[in-house]
This record gives structure tokens, C-alpha cells and sequence, in this order.
């Protein structure tokens, strides 16, 4: 049991930058061909070039990955490329565009949070999983955040996104454990990313006020998602099933 990738193929959403760009990257040291998919296609072919730089192979995509067209083709690229489909990363989301409370939230924002944020999440999983199921198997790795298992104050939409990604990974689980797709889920905290950086208005003081709520007492790096990950999608991890992987330095122990 190790945690190799040779003559594996990966798909990663959101790959353009922080996480998924991260987590593309350490897919390719490990060996696999790795298809980068984002809506920012300038970012994403960024990632692809970066991982062809390592001497890895890479396909970019641009895919909207809250429409089922673009996530088809994106399979259907990934298949025509590499020929099958072993392991993916279901990373791409957003951020609300403010904090405010549940009946001041627009429904429109409330639309555009759930459709990128969980929407994505099951139209991804409905066109991998065939895939996966040709080839005996694979693993696939799904983004919450920690506010997954808190509540967050003024962030209806989003926390209701992320818990919704834990329910599917656990509920799809369950569904594929006997024919070897094991389905699982991150819960980052804060971790230092363009995300994040909006989310603080990219200054000292915000981030100085994120990092007090981190009991180690700094953000998170992306390569420490993308560690779990790859663990979560390997031989190492293959008794874990349905399981919601919390790091966030300890923000939500208490």
C-alpha cells in the first residue's frame, strides 16, 4: 500500500488556484495524468503548464462545473486523453459576497452559492462514477470547509452548501462502498488561498482576525488539503469510506 499514482488519472475541479491548483500538482508528483478543470481558463491552463514544467502530463478543461454539458465534456475529454478515470477532486466553490443574515440574503446569491458549491458536487459525481465503475473502482474526495459541521453566522447559503456536500459524499458512499468507488470529504479551515484573501478584504487587520480563530495560530497552506487528499484517494485510505475529514487547526474542537 503506498501512496503512487503511476498510470492513474485524476480530475480536479477548481484547480486554477489555491486548493485544487495544489492539489493538481501533488496528483502529478505522485504520477498521475491529471485533467485541471475551472472556469478561469487563463489560471487553469497555468496549472497545466506548471505540472507539464515537472515533467507531468496534464489536460485543461475549462468547465463551468455547475452546467451538465460542461461537465460531460469534460469527462468525455478526460477519457479521450487518458483513458479512464481513477481518482477526483470535486473542489471547486465560492464564497457568499457578504455576510448577512438569513432573511436579508438574496435568492439569487442564495442560487449562485448552491449551485457552484453542492449542485456541482452531484452533477460531478453522477458523470465520474460510471467511469470509475468500468475500471473496477477509484476514489473520489469532495470539498466541504468547516463550516460543513458548524454553523456560521451570516453565511446561510454557504454553510447550507457545504453540509450538503457532507450529506452527498455520505449518502454516495454508501451507495458505491461494495463496488470499490470510495467517496469521501475534506473540511478545511481557513487556509490561505485567493478565497481567503477575499474573504478578509486581503488586508493585515483581516487577516490578522481570521488567524485568531485558529487555535495553532496561523492559516492553513493549500499543500496541507492537497496532503489529505491524495492520502483520502489512495491504497493507504482504502478502509476509509463516507468519512467528512476535518483540518482546520482546531477551529471547530470546541
Amino acid at each position: 500500500m503506498n501512496l503512487s499514482f503511476e498510470n492513474k488519472v485524476a480530475f480536479v475541479t477548481g484547480a486554477a488556484n489555491g486548493i485544487g491548483r495544489a492539489a493538481a500538482l501533488a496528483f502529478a508528483r505522485e504520477g498521475a495524468s491529471v485533467t485541471v478543470a475551472d472556469v478561469s481558463e487563463q489560471g487553469n491552463k497555468e496549472t497545466a503548464r506548471m505540472i507539464e514544467d515537472m515533467g507531468g502530463r496534464a489536460l485543461a478543461v475549462t468547465c463551468d462545473v455547475t452546467q451538465v454539458d460542461d461537465v460531460k465534456g469534460a469527462m468525455d475529454q478526460t477519457v479521450r486523453a487518458f483513458g479512464r478515470l481513477d481518482a477526483a477532486f470535486n473542489n471547486a466553490g465560492v464564497e457568499q459576497k457578504k455576510l448577512v443574515p438569513l432573511a436579508e440574503l438574496d435568492e439569487d446569491e442564495w442560487d449562485r452559492i448552491i449551485n457552484i458549491d453542492l449542485r456541482s458536487v452531484f452533477l460531478c459525481m453522477k458523470y465520474e462514477i460510471p467511469l470509475m465503475l468500468k475500471h473496477g473502482g477509484g476514489a473520489i474526495v469532495n470539498t466541504s470547509s468547516g463550516a460543513g459541521v458548524i454553523g456560521i453566522k451570516g453565511n446561510p447559503a454557504y454553510t447550507s452548501a457545504k453540509h450538503g456536500v457532507i450529506g452527498i459524499t455520505r449518502a454516495a458512499a454508501l451507495d458505491y462502498a461494495a463496488a470499490n468507488v470510495r467517496i469521501n470529504a475534506v473540511c478545511p479551515g481557513y487556509i490561505d488561498t485567493p478565497m481567503m484573501a477575499r474573504f478578509t478584504g486581503d488586508t493585515a487587520e483581516g487577516r490578522a482576525r481570521v488567524i485568531s480563530e485558529e487555535p495553532i495560530g496561523r492559516m492553513g497552506m493549500p499543500e496541507e488539503i492537497a496532503n489529505a487528499v491524495l492520502w483520502l484517494c489512495s491504497d493507504m485510505a482504502a478502509f476509509v469510506v463516507g468519512h467528512a475529514m476535518v483540518i482546520d487547526g482546531g477551529q471547530t474542537v470546541s
